[in-house]
C-alpha cells in the first residue's frame, strides 16, 4: 500500500511542480523575481509553521537548528537565487538542462557522499536516460543559443555555472535535511526550511532589485496576483510538502526523479494553455524521460 500512496505522491508533485511555470511566468511579468520567490516561500513557511506548532507543538531542538538553517540555505535561498541569477544570462533551454539534468545527479551523488543512500545500476541507468531525454527535449534550443556568435559568451558561462550550482545546492540541502524528517514531522522541516530560505531571498531582493520596495504596494495587478498565489498554494503548501515526505520515505535519489517528468508536463501544457509547437523531437525526449522516471519508481528499493 504504501509502495502506491509513494506513487501517487510522486505523480501529483511532478502534475504540480511541472504547472508552477504558469504561476512564475505570470509573476515575474509584474514582480522582481527574487521579491516573487521570497514572498512565496516566506509566506508558505509563515502558515505551515504556525499550523504545526498550533497543531503538534513542535519544535526544532537548539542542536538541529545548524543543520536545519543549512538546508533552507541550500534548497531555497541559494538554490533560487542562483537559478533567477544564472537565467539573466542563458536561456530557457540552457537552464533546463543543466538545472533539471544536475538536480538527480546531486541528489543522488550528496546521497551516496553523506551515506543516505546506495549505489544501484538502476538508480545510475535511469539517471543517464533522464540526462538524455532533458538533451533531446531542450538540446536544440540550447545548441542554438550557445553557438550565436555575441559578445556575451562570458557572461552566458557565469550564466551556466549559477544555474548548474543551483541543482548542487538544492541537492545537498535535500540531502542535508533527511535526518530531520526522521525526527520531526514533514511538514514542519517543509515550513522551517521555506520560512528561513524566503526570508533571505526577501533580503536579497530588497539588497539587488530595485523594484522590490514598489512589488510591496501590491500593484500587481490580478494575473500575477493569482500567480502568486497558486505558487504560494500548490508549488509551496502543497508540493513542498510532498516533497519532504517523499524525501523521507523514498530517498533524495527517487524523489529527485520529478525532475524527469515535470519539463515533460511543463511541455504539454504550453502546448495546451499558450499554443506551443510539440514537436516529434518533443515527443521522444519526454517518451525518455518518462521512461527514467519509470525505471527508478517502478522497483522498491532500501534508500
Amino acid at each position: 500500500m504504501s509502495r502506491y500512496r509513494d506513487l501517487g505522491s510522486f505523480l501529483l508533485l511532478c502534475l504540480i511542480w511541472g504547472s508552477t511555470w504558469i504561476g512564475i511566468k505570470a509573476g515575474v511579468a509584474a514582480v522582481p523575481p527574487l521579491f516573487l520567490a521570497g514572498s512565496r516561500f516566506t509566506t508558505a513557511g509563515v502558515i505551515l509553521s504556525t499550523m504545526v506548532v498550533a497543531r503538534e507543538g513542535w519544535f526544532v531542538k537548539r542542536g538541529d537548528l545548524p543543520r536545519l538553517a543549512v538546508a533552507a540555505l541550500m534548497m531555497i535561498a541559494v538554490c533560487y537565487g542562483c537559478l533567477f541569477w544564472g537565467m539573466l544570462f542563458v536561456d530557457s533551454g540552457t537552464a533546463a538542462v543543466l538545472e533539471m539534468g544536475l538536480t538527480p545527479v546531486a541528489l543522488l551523488g550528496f546521497a551516496l557522499l553523506l551515506g543516505e543512500e546506495r549505489g544501484t545500476l538502476r538508480k545510475f541507468l535511469a539517471i543517464a536516460l533522464g540526462i538524455g531525454g532533458l538533451v533531446v527535449l531542450f538540446g536544440p534550443t540550447a545548441m542554438v543559443a550557445w553557438t550565436a556568435a555575441d559578445s556575451n559568451a562570458g557572461r552566458r558561462a557565469l550564466g551556466a555555472i549559477a544555474v548548474a550550482s543551483a541543482a548542487l545546492a538544492y541537492g545537498w540541502g535535500s540531502v542535508i535535511a533527511r535526518p530531520l524528517l526522521r525526527v520531526y514531522p514533514a511538514m514542519l522541516v517543509s515550513g522551517a526550511t521555506t520560512l528561513i530560505g524566503g526570508m533571505f531571498l526577501l533580503a536579497a531582493s530588497f539588497a539587488l532589485e530595485p523594484g522590490a520596495s514598489d512589488a510591496l504596494r501590491g500593484n500587481w495587478g490580478a494575473t500575477a496576483w493569482a500567480g502568486w498565489l497558486f505558487l504560494v498554494i500548490f508549488g509551496s503548501l502543497v508540493g513542498y510538502s510532498i516533497y519532504m515526505r517523499l524525501l523521507r520515505d523514498i530517498g533524495a535519489s527517487r524523489a529527485g526523479m520529478y525532475a524527469f517528468v515535470s519539463p515533460a508536463i511543463a511541455v504539454l501544457l504550453g502546448a495546451w494553455a499558450m499554443g506551443e509547437t510539440v514537436t516529434r523531437l518533443d515527443i521522444v525526449g519526454m517518451a525518455i524521460l518518462l521512461v527514467a522516471a519509470w525505471l527508478a519508481m517502478s522497483k522498491p528499493e532500501l534508500a
